[in-house]
């Protein structure tokens, strides 16, 4: 152990930790869940420590050697090489004071010891230098948004992307067949296979253009405001600078906030893009459940498609395969709903000048984003891709449906396409064979009135 100090006093930390006495406190205090901020986070703490030491140099708040060994060590957190020295736990002080210590303290000393000092003897302050300009009141909000950016544009949206492309083009292979629609899991008009995959395409793409309206919002940094949004301790130029800098580093065009009360107080842009994410989660759960449905048997259920068999369903059943990956999104789409849950109610609780939840919003936002793109990956590549449809027996169940007698109804009426109905299903016969009997209309002008893929296009079928 080495001694650390702060303006509490000394405390022991681990000889070959980069962070120092205020994360080491933080450590001992909040011994409740390992589970530390992942990677896109402290990427981009580095991106914003990095960035600030550069505006800092700029306006004379630190001097060359100071700025260049405190980007050094940012560049190595944005790298990962640090990680392991991120230790604090989420659920932590509200306004996540302590993760943002713990990356001043971390950079501190590791630019310490690049300028050739020993760890703790504070050649690069955590404080006067790391953090200078700066609050965690306005850092932590602005390091939430920038790793929500980054994370939704590198890889939810290529992710969602390519979902919607696989499943449209299951829409086009599947465009021929044929098989029973349902409402409320009752036999219902006949639908082509192809027609649902189109609504499930167009699910997920809608999904994406939701989330892709929100990220002009995350854009907008807290960045400048300092403590309570007054911007006291920043000089002139610090947020626009720094933001600038980072929007170079990044590639994402980032911005101040056009309302640095709003931008730390609140956490509505969090709250929006979770929202928008609950909602693409809603739609994979619907799709996956209703693939599932679709895939039930093979023997006894709807078997209208094959999922790829990907690993044995049972240690008890021999040659029992099951839906897993449908199963998988199910359970991660019920996840991003809770985390959702939890960002809503953490977003109310903006109390005054600061919102005091921001650490587990900002890890059940981030959270949400990363389940998502590996979700919608892995059911494209291991589900969706490989979907084939059984249209014998499609068909066949379509045949058996006499809700077909729906198509009769412009000619013959609502009451006598029930009797119709009714009968044929009383006593198992087709909807055909029995309005035969009791219609006066030929067999030809059944087959007219009957045909299966008219009443998937629409209008008056004949």
């Amino acid at each position: 152990m080495r001694i650390e100090r702060d303006s509490m006093g000394e405390v022991p930390v681990p000889e070959g930790a980069y962070y120092g006495a205020s994360t080491q406190r933080a450590v001992d205090n909040f011994p409740i869940s390992n589970q530390r901020f992942g990677r896109t986070f402290i990427w981009a703490l580095g991106v914003l420590k990095a960035s600030a030491a550069e505006t800092n140099l700029v306006l004379g708040v630190i001097d060359e050697v100071q700025c260049k060994a405190i980007v050094a060590a940012a560049e190595e957190v944005m790298a990962g090489t640090l990680d392991d020295h991120f230790v604090v736990d989420i659920f932590q002080t509200g306004s996540g004071t302590s993760t943002n210590m713990n990356a001043n303290e971390v950079i501190a000393n590791r630019a310490t010891e690049i300028l050739g000092g020993e760890l703790g003897s504070k050649l690069i302050h955590p404080n006067d230098h790391v953090n200078a300009s700066q609050s965690s009141n306005d850092t932590i909000p602005t390091a939430i948004h920038v790793a929500a950016v980054a994370g939704i544009e590198q890889n939810l949206l290529p992710a969602l992307d390519a979902l919607a492309a696989a499943l449209r083009m299951k829409e086009v292979e599947f465009d021929d067949v044929l098989k029973s629609g349902r409402t409320h899991l009752m036999d219902a008009t006949p639908v082509r296979l192809g027609q649902e995959f189109g609504g499930y395409a167009t699910q997920v793409s809608k999904g994406a253009s939701r989330i892709r309206a929100i990220v002009p919002e995350l854009q907008e940094l807290a960045l400048g405001g300092t403590a309570v949004g007054t911007g006291i301790n920043a000089p002139d130029g610090f947020a626009s600078g720094t933001i600038a800098r980072m929007a170079e580093r990044t590639g994402y065009p980032f911005v101040e906030a056009e309302d640095h009360f709003e931008a730390q107080a609140s956490k509505d842009a969090v709250v929006s893009a979770s929202g928008a994410l609950k909602t693409v989660a809603v739609s994979l759960f619907k799709i996956a459940n209703d693939l599932r449905w679709m895939s039930s048997g093979p023997r006894t259920g709807l078997a209208e498609i094959t999922l790829p068999s990907l690993q044995p369903g049972s240690s008890i059943m021999p040659g029992k395969v099951n839906p897993v990956i449908c199963e998988m999104v199910m359970q991660v789409a019920s996840q991003v709903i809770g985390n959702d849950v939890t960002i809503t109610w953490g977003g109310a609780n903006g109390n005054f000048e600061l919102n005091v939840m921001m650490p587990v919003m900002a890890h059940n936002l981030l959270e949400s984003i990363d389940l998502l793109a590996s979700a919608s990956t892995v059911m494209k590549e291991k589900m969706v891709d490989g979907i084939e449809a059984d249209t014998k027996r499609a068909q066949w169940l379509l045949e058996q449906n006499v809700i077909i007698i729906t198509a009769l109804v412009p000619v013959i009426g609502y009451d006598k396409s029930a009797e119709v109905a009714k009968k044929a299903f009383a006593e198992g016969r087709g909807v055909r064979e029995v309005a035969l009997e009791l219609t006066e209309l030929s067999p030809d002008e059944l087959d007219t009135a009957l045909n299966l893929r008219a009443m998937t296009e629409g209008g008056v079928v004949g």
